[in-house]
C-alpha cells in the first residue's frame, strides 16, 4: 500500500486522525504544517481551506474534515474494526455520534478558541460568544458522558473514541473539575489514553509542540 500523509498542528484536529492510523497499521508520513502566511498559503495546494488537518489518501486525493477522514478510514479498513458493519443499526450510531461530536461539541470548541470570528464585529463581541461557546461545550460533553460505558458504544471501541477524546482534551477548564462533574468522561480519557496507538501519538504531538522542534 502506498502510505497516507496526515498534515496537522501538534494537539490539533490531526491527533485523532493520526490515532485511527496507527490503530489501522497503515504506512503514513505525518507532516507538521507551520502557521506563517507563507506556510499556510502553500499548504492550500494540498488543502484549499488552508485549515488542518488534511489527509492524502494513497491515490493522490486530498481530505479535509476530520470527522470525514475518522469516517474514510474506518471504512477503507474494516479489519482494524474502528467502526460497526455499514448498514446496521450500530453503524447508524456510529454515524450519528460523529457527525454529532463535529457538527455540536467541535463547533463549541471553535466559539472558545476563534471566538472572534463568529461575529461581524470581532473582539468586541469575542467575550460573550466564547462564554456561551464554553457554557455549550461543557453542555454537550455532559450530555455525551451519559452514554459512555466505558466507550461511545457500549464495549466497542470506534474511531468516534479517540475523536471523543481529542475533543475533550480541548476543554478551556481545568480538566479535573470536568472530569469530577462528568466521571465517565474521566474514565473514556483514561481508557482511550491507555490504549497503545494514543500513548504514541500523544508522545509525538508532545514533542512537536516543545520549543525548537
Amino acid at each position: 500500500m502506498t502510505q497516507y500523509r496526515l498534515y496537522g498542528r501538534p494537539g490539533s484536529g490531526s491527533l485523532a486522525v493520526q490515532i485511527a492510523l496507527e490503530e489501522i497499521g497503515a504506512p503514513y508520513e505525518r507532516i507538521w504544517v507551520g502557521t506563517g502566511p507563507a506556510q499556510v498559503d502553500e499548504f492550500r495546494a494540498v488543502n484549499p481551506t488552508g485549515k488542518v488537518p488534511a489527509l492524502v489518501l494513497p491515490d493522490g486525493t486530498a481530505m479535509f474534515e476530520s470527522a470525514a477522514m475518522l469516517i474514510h478510514l474506518a471504512l477503507a479498513h474494516p479489519e482494524a474494526d474502528l467502526a460497526p458493519r455499514p448498514g446496521t443499526t450500530p453503524h447508524a450510531q456510529f454515524l450519528q455520534w460523529m457527525v454529532y461530536l463535529s457538527a455540536n461539541v467541535y463547533a463549541s470548541a471553535l466559539r472558545v478558541y476563534y471566538s472572534d470570528r463568529f461575529s461581524s464585529r470581532g473582539e468586541d463581541d469575542a467575550e460573550a460568544i466564547r462564554e456561551q461557546g464554553t457554557r455549550d461545550f461543557r453542555a454537550q460533553l455532559g450530555f455525551v458522558s451519559g452514554f459512555l460505558n466505558p466507550y461511545l458504544q457500549g464495549e466497542r471501541y470506534s474511531a468516534a473514541d479517540p475523536y471523543l477524546y481529542m475533543l475533550v482534551s480541548w476543554f478551556p477548564d481545568d480538566a479535573a473539575a470536568l472530569h469530577a462533574q462528568f466521571p465517565s468522561l474521566g474514565r473514556h480519557a483514561r481508557t482511550v489514553a491507555a490504549r497503545r496507538a494514543v500513548a504514541k501519538v500523544e508522545a509525538d504531538h508532545a514533542q512537536g509542540a516543545a520549543p525548537g522542534t
